[in-house]
């Protein structure tokens, strides 16, 4: 999932060569390609069941929007802060993420579940929470001053902390095909920034 969440750099990129006139040179090219074919080495099919094959289809779905609203994001955030300050930017935005999300949750009727969250949940949604808020400040405030090009790819580098989070707590490994398509993505993301 995470792969292909993190496949949004390329569309990014490419939009913002489109709709931002930033500057696409061979080199810069040939890093979008690494980081493709590393997102795609990335890619994981595994034997499941069938019910199983459902939840994973559905993940697929879920992260492809999710690299699609995550480019979309990057690319109007990018067009949306000239001349306003980035911490305000971020605060509106947030503002406009929260009202949706418990639009969802009251047209779901979920908020009852509220009482059942255990403090363990707590604290990790409350850790998460701040993360994220943290992650849109500097991510907001980067992408102010500098080119999409740049920003994105050392933003999706996020990667490498996932994956070692994912091994270390839950015991994921990645395959030689996995590292392989991790390491490409690296070297085409530092391609980026160089």
């Amino acid at each position: 999932v995470v792969p292909i969440d993190k496949s949004s750099v390329i569309l990014t990129i490419l939009l913002g060569v489109i709709f931002l006139k930033e500057p696409m040179n061979l080199m810069k090219a040939g890093c979008v390609v690494l980081i493709a074919v590393g997102t795609f080495l990335m890619i994981e099919k595994k034997n499941v069941k069938e019910t199983d094959a459902q939840k994973s289809r559905s993940a697929l779905i879920y992260a492809a929007l999710s690299a699609i609203f995550a480019s979309l994001t990057a690319l109007l955030s990018k067009i949306g802060i000239v001349g306003i300050e980035s911490n305000l930017g971020t605060a509106i935005r947030t503002i406009i993420v929260l009202l949706m999300a418990w639009m969802i949750v009251l047209a779901r009727g979920k908020q009852k579940q509220i009482r059942t969250i255990t403090k363990k949940s707590w604290i990790f949604i409350v850790l998460s929470g701040i993360s994220t808020g943290l992650s849109w400040l500097c991510y907001y405030r980067a992408l102010q001053d500098g080119p999409i090009s740049v920003v994105l790819p050392i933003d999706k580098l996020s990667i490498l902390v996932s994956i070692g989070f994912a091994y270390v707590v839950f015991g994921e490994k990645l395959t030689r095909k996995s590292a392989a398509g991790l390491v490409l993505i690296v070297v085409g993301t530092l391609g980026m920034v160089i």
